[in-house]
């Protein structure tokens, strides 16, 4: 025989003996573990401004990474500052009122409020002693020394005096009280006012900064530098890198041999040696016609279970939407199956004897 047809001979005989193998353990394989067939999926955040205006700055690309706090883009403030400026100056200016109306009148003041008083009880003494002087003459004389027209002049000077002199004293206790109560409530809630408007322009320069919520990676980006924005329109939208998970659907027969915590394997085409860890962290308990995305024909028909696995991925390796297979271990499974068989053998055995 040729030595090329003895190579030949033992290929084949070599290839036979990897089928049978393969053939005669399919089985053992099969039941170690559950094939699914699913898509990865990814939460993500879609960011807008709180307020209107037009777009300064924006710092980041699709594709880039960013971390939660890190500021995506900015607004053009120039405007609110001037606003904020303006509500300072005129804050300043009712505190100095308040500062006022709480340190009081000063002494001086006060002082000069009592030598007017003295200055008018003074006018007053003098205006009566100038009546009583008159009055008395005009008595005495029956008319003669003084007239009666003088004497009632005399009279309304001193009545005069007396007023003048009650107005002092009521401008002293004026000061000496200070401001009323009223005043000050109006001061404060005007100062309180200001002070909110303030508080409001200072929130409003703090929004035009946008920050990512979430540890993520930029999906889209969807406006650019010079453009106007609103609450309505989104800036950027984030895929979250963790939590991530591979949607897959189980048939009823399937979803007796998975439970929640089962471990799983996701498998790429891309890299089917490098297998991604998992477990199954949802079962949903409605049924639903099977989607399009599930290419099994077996089950096309068919009502399935959506089975969320969630996966450890740090290096963000599953991309969203990406077809995936998944080896669900089914090693539990096994062990409940054989105490469940061994009463039964037991039984059995008793029976016969």
């Amino acid at each position: 025989m040729k030595k090329s047809n003895v190579v030949l001979l033992v290929g084949i005989v070599v290839i036979a003996a990897a089928v049978a193998f393969w053939w005669f353990n399919r089985d053992q394989d099969d039941a170690s573990h559950l094939t699914l067939y699913g898509n990865v999926d990814i939460r993500q955040v879609s960011l807008a401004f709180e307020t209107s205006g037009r777009i300064q700055t924006m710092a980041v690309q699709e594709g880039d990474r960013v971390q939660t706090g890190q500021v995506l883009a900015q607004l053009n403030t120039e405007s609110l500052s001037i606003q904020a400026k303006q509500a300072d100056a005129q804050l300043q200016v009712q505190q100095q009122t308040i500062n006022e109306q709480d340190a009081g009148n000063r002494p001086e003041e006060i002082a000069q409020a009592q030598a007017q008083v003295a200055s008018a009880q003074a006018q007053v003494e003098n205006a009566d002693k100038q009546y009583q002087r008159l009055n008395v003459l005009f008595n005495s004389s029956v008319g003669q020394a003084v007239s009666k027209q003088e004497v009632d002049a005399a009279k309304s000077t001193m009545k005069t005096a007396q007023a003048s002199l009650n107005e002092s004293k009521a401008n002293l206790t004026l000061l000496q009280k200070g401001v009323r109560q009223e005043d000050r409530a109006a001061a404060k809630a005007q100062y309180d006012s200001t002070k909110a408007n303030l508080d409001l322009i200072n929130y409003q320069i703090a929004q035009s900064e946008l920050r990512s919520p979430v540890d993520g990676v930029v999906r889209a980006r969807l406006q650019e530098v010079g453009d106007m924005t609103t609450s309505s329109k989104s800036v950027y939208t984030i895929a979250l890198t963790d939590p991530k998970w591979v949607r897959v659907y189980a048939s009823e027969t399937e979803l007796g041999q998975i439970q929640m915590g089962d471990r799983a394997q996701v498998i790429r085409d891309s890299q089917p040696d490098q297998p991604i860890t998992g477990k199954i962290g949802y079962i949903s308990s409605v049924a639903e016609f099977t989607p399009k995305t599930v290419q099994t024909e077996d089950i096309r028909t068919t009502l399935v279970y959506e089975v969320r696995i969630y996966v450890d991925d740090p290096k963000d390796q599953l991309k969203m939407g990406q077809p995936v297979t998944v080896h669900i271990d089914k090693s539990h499974q096994q062990s409940a199956t054989t105490h469940q068989s061994q009463p039964t053998q037991q039984n059995q055995t008793r029976s016969g004897e």
